[in-house]
């Protein structure tokens, strides 16, 4: 294990790898990001952006296939999006659609295009498609009666499906669906309406007895669809659907892990099949699910 010390001048929020692992874009209390390259146990700072006005809680980096660009998140109510250009980083544009903070920023799925879901503290979810004239089209959800804390995406194919190839044509119109958590301890599915051109809730999920503080989307094309939330009210809840049949919506099972102190941050590895929780007793566990679909921890990390 590789630890980074030293990377910023005040609690570090968010650290994300870029789709080829190269690089490391972190962000902080310091209102910064930095800009990481990264090459096995060695990393070199690229670039420190600033524009933020407040604490920076989360980055997102675009598919590479938009080049390389990346969203970040403030206490500010803005979404910066960066771009570099020629080796130097920049702003490639600035949004403010939020009356508070932004808490969770992630792009969805390269397929359906360069889509970007924001979360806020105002209970909306903003939703930004970059056009082929250069402009933005803005969507806005109000999503939780009072605050939103994150927000994932669903893979673009649906479960059970064979992964595109790269001849096929995008899927623009298909799977665009996304998760919530909020405030007021619930989660929401949103799925595209083509007819209405807007974003419709598919259904409401509900488990935790306290804020739901981060949402994950297993990028499975197994025949199921897994969800996983992490709560305030110290579970983590995998939610387990098969796909819909006859048009009838997919009905969500939930398994409840029990931890010992607030659950912060879920996320999946890249194959689905194995689950990270981080929470406030500073270990990080990893878990995954036998034959008998039970889940079990494989693994333990302690920060120092």
């Amino acid at each position: 294990m590789t630890q980074l010390t030293n990377l910023h001048d005040d609690m570090i929020h968010d650290a994300v790898l870029d789709y080829y692992g190269r690089r490391l874009a972190t962000c902080s209390s310091d209102r910064t990001i930095k800009i990481y390259e990264v090459e096995g146990e060695t990393h070199r700072l690229i670039d420190t952006l600033k524009g933020h006005e407040g604490p920076v809680w989360q980055v997102s980096w675009a598919h590479p296939k938009y080049g390389n660009i990346l969203a970040s998140a403030s206490y500010d109510g803005k979404v910066i999006i960066w771009q570099e250009k020629n080796g130097v980083w920049g702003k490639l544009t600035e949004h403010v659609n939020h009356q508070a903070s932004v808490n969770s920023v992630q792009w969805a799925p390269h397929e359906v295009g360069a889509v970007l879901a924001c979360a806020s503290s105002d209970g909306k979810v903003s939703i930004l498609e970059f056009k082929e004239d250069g402009s933005w089209d803005v969507k806005l959800i109000q999503a939780h009666a009072i605050g939103c804390n994150a927000v994932a995406w669903a893979p673009a194919t649906t479960p059970g499906s064979i992964v595109q190839t790269s001849g096929s044509a995008p899927n623009a119109s298909g799977v665009r669906r996304f998760v919530t958590g909020g405030s007021d301890n619930m989660m929401r599915i949103w799925s595209w309406n083509a007819e209405s051109g807007q974003y419709l809730e598919e259904a409401q999920l509900e488990g935790h007895s306290d804020w739901v503080r981060d949402v994950a989307w297993a990028p499975s094309i197994l025949p199921k669809s897994y969800i996983a939330s992490a709560s305030q009210d110290k579970t983590t809840i995998i939610w387990t659907s098969t796909t819909s049949v006859n048009g009838e919506p997919a009905q969500w099972a939930k398994k409840v892990l029990q931890f010992d102190s607030v659950v912060w941050r879920v996320s999946w590895s890249l194959s689905g099949n194995a689950l990270a929780v981080s929470g406030g007793d500073n270990k990080v566990t990893v878990w995954k699910e036998n034959l008998k679909g039970e889940w079990e921890k494989a693994r333990v990390e302690e920060s120092v």
